[in-house]
């Protein structure tokens, strides 16, 4: 199986600000664990282009798009505070742009039924939702009417389930910490959210034997036409911002079930968004053994 993986140079001059999780050194490290592991001679790479303003518009509000671009820094050095979590620098919105068009770009890419493709991004700490925005892209453009996202970041997936709780051509799936940040916006009645909270210290059989009972079963009678993945390593037992104790082996595990299923619905459409992850050696192990499982070769 051939597997994109798609950058941008740019997303290395997102730096919000010293001690902040969300650094250039998450991308290196991935870089430097996929040329470590052999992974890096097996993947195609490709220069993520521009999302547009009506992709975005898509999934966000005109006046939060308007609000990003007048926030953008102009000068070396300084900061843009979005929220108390969330930092812009000069650099940010490029990176920003070149995300979320990575996704779209993924999702062309394996609708053309070249590739499966792995987005590397620079920032978790979201600008956009680049995985609601493929995902809408592949609904407006390929007309696909039934799309799973699974979100295994240790933060619950609170923007995707705003965008499109109730949509019933999305079937969003989300585990995480509980209670932790955000903290609200998960509790729902809405029949495609299937939300996995989990205590803190989950481990990886607990975890595994959750998604086997409450996620597997539903994205089975689903059939899903494509699979995104919102691939957050953060709860890695190594990774100090989260409380979960998962390890390498419960990510490629995961991986490897979802390609399961994508071979068996959707000719192995799969997109997978970077997002958490922020224990370095952790984060290039966890995405060196994900690309290693969406090839097949694990």
């Amino acid at each position: 199986m051939n597997l994109a993986f798609i950058g941008h140079h740019l997303c290395q001059d997102h730096k919000p600000g010293a001690h902040h999780p969300e650094c250039p050194e998450r991308l290196f490290a991935i870089a430097d664990r996929m040329i470590a592991s052999g992974m890096e001679m097996l993947v195609t790479h490709y220069d993520a282009p521009e999302v547009t303003r009506e992709q975005l518009l898509r999934v966000h509000d005109p006046e939060y798009v308007d609000l990003i671009f007048s926030s953008a820094p102009t000068v070396d050095g300084e900061l843009s505070w979005i929220d108390g979590d969330t930092s812009m620098s000069r650099g940010t919105l490029p990176a920003a742009l070149r995300a979320a068009g990575a996704s779209v770009m993924g999702v062309d890419l394996v609708m053309s039924d070249k590739h499966h493709a792995e987005r590397k991004r620079s920032m978790g700490f979201c600008f956009f939702n680049n995985v609601a925005v493929g995902a809408a892209h592949a609904m407006a453009e390929h007309g696909l009417k039934r799309i799973a996202i699974i979100d295994f970041d240790v933060h619950h997936g609170n923007g995707t389930q705003d965008i499109f709780e109730g949509d019933e051509r999305v079937l969003f799936c989300s585990s995480f910490q509980h209670p932790f940040y955000p903290g609200h916006g998960w509790e729902t009645d809405a029949p495609n959210i299937a939300n996995l909270p989990l205590p803190k210290l989950t481990d990886g059989p607990a975890y595994r034997a959750a998604v086997e009972e409450h996620w597997l079963p539903r994205l089975d009678a689903f059939a899903p036409e494509l699979i995104m993945i919102s691939a957050g390593f953060d709860g890695h037992a190594e990774d100090d911002m989260a409380h979960f104790n998962l390890h390498t082996s419960d990510y490629g595990w995961i991986t490897r079930k979802l390609h399961e299923l994508a071979r068996k619905h959707c000719g192995e459409r799969i997109v997978s968004c970077l997002e958490g992850g922020y224990e370095l050696n952790a984060l290039g192990r966890c995405v060196s053994t994900h690309v290693d499982e969406l090839i097949g070769h694990a």
